[in-house]
């Protein structure tokens, strides 16, 4: 994993980034001011996620996207223009990229990631793969994984989309009043482990800062769960059918060139949603005609409003995670912009 050691920011950039110092601290600010970040495609959901981080000043960030911008590309993306078609889509967004922060090291990286060896991710504190086929983004964190690189995926699906975070194994404190319940030292969930505590006291209030680890599994070991077998029949009905139909979906594209077209190609997606369902032990009436119609009509496309919210989402965890501050997702996030929810479940 590259180094992500604090380094000492400037009386400008502590006067920029007031409100976050605020927020997070001055140590939290240089820890995001030293990250490099890889963002791996260039669509919509990505130009939210670099708007973002660049804004809230991390150190450098890289975007490979071997892509040309096409006319397709000009509806839902704010970083190019009618004039970049035909240009590499990565090259094409660099420079209106870097007009938002200049303090911030943006480059361009025009090559296919799928050629790139496991060496490069280990030049990143992080790594976020959008809008990636699976086939690729099991390379990817693998490749990651070999370099302990902390990796989030996520994909911007018309009035869906999902985010999935492997942070392999990360180290974080939060800060909140103390109660009257000791907060106790040691394992908290499957995956979350207290490790210390401490308290400051100013006037009567008590403060407590708590640290955490968080242990994470690999997009292959996820998905493999059956962790929502365990849930109770009531709550597996109330689980999203968003996350069925996102495994689907790649399942379906492995086998077929394009998405859903003519009844019969629907009709065949639904049974692959079904399939999906069942591999999770979820009960198979949480799966509708309707959605899965819906959901296969939005199949590759992009929605500019449901980029901004996942966005925002998952810059913030990025930012988080560079911190060491909050609570992690743990480990993914699906939202149905039908139904207006976003759940977290841990697989």
């Amino acid at each position: 994993m590259a180094s992500n050691n604090a380094v000492q920011i400037s009386a400008d950039e502590i006067a920029l980034y007031d409100r976050q110092i605020r927020l997070w601290g001055i140590e939290a600010q240089e820890r995001m001011r030293a990250a490099r970040v890889l963002l791996v495609s260039c669509r919509a959901l990505s130009n939210e996620v670099a708007k973002n981080l660049v804004l809230a000043g991390i150190g450098a960030l890289t975007i490979i996207d071997h892509a040309i911008v096409s006319s397709e590309d000009l509806g839902a993306q704010f970083f190019i223009e009618e004039s970049d078609i035909g240009k590499n889509r990565a090259e094409a967004s660099l420079e209106r990229i870097r007009l938002l922060n200049p303090r911030v090291n943006v480059t361009a990286d025009p090559d296919d990631i799928s050629t790139k060896h496991a060496d490069f991710f280990g030049n990143f504190d992080v790594v976020v793969a959008v809008d990636v086929q699976l086939k690729n983004l099991l390379d990817i964190n693998a490749k990651c994984r070999i370099h302990s690189t902390p990796f989030y995926a996520a994909g911007d699906i018309g009035l869906y989309g999902f985010i999935f975070v492997d942070l392999i194994i990360h180290t974080y404190t939060i800060q909140r009043d103390r109660s009257n319940i000791a907060t106790k030292i040691g394992p908290e969930t499957e995956t979350r482990t207290v490790v210390d505590v401490t308290w400051k006291r100013e006037g009567p209030k008590i403060t407590e800062t708590v640290t955490k680890t968080e242990s994470y599994k690999s997009l292959k070991e996820s998905m493999a769960s059956k962790a929502l077998s365990k849930l109770r029949p009531r709550q597996q009905l109330k689980v999203s059918p968003v996350l069925a139909a996102t495994f689907a979906m790649w399942n379906y594209l492995s086998q077929n060139q394009d998405k859903p077209r003519t009844i019969e190609e629907f009709a065949a997606f639904q049974e692959f949603v079904l399939q999906a369902t069942r591999d999770l032990e979820l009960p198979a009436s949480m799966i509708t005609r309707e959605f899965c119609v819906s959901f296969a009509a939005s199949i590759g496309t992009e929605l500019s409003p449901v980029a901004a919210v996942l966005g925002g989402v998952l810059a913030q965890d990025i930012l988080n995670f560079l911190a060491r501050k909050e609570q992690p997702i743990q480990n993914w996030v699906v939202f149905d912009g039908a139904a207006t929810t976003a759940p977290i479940y841990a697989l």
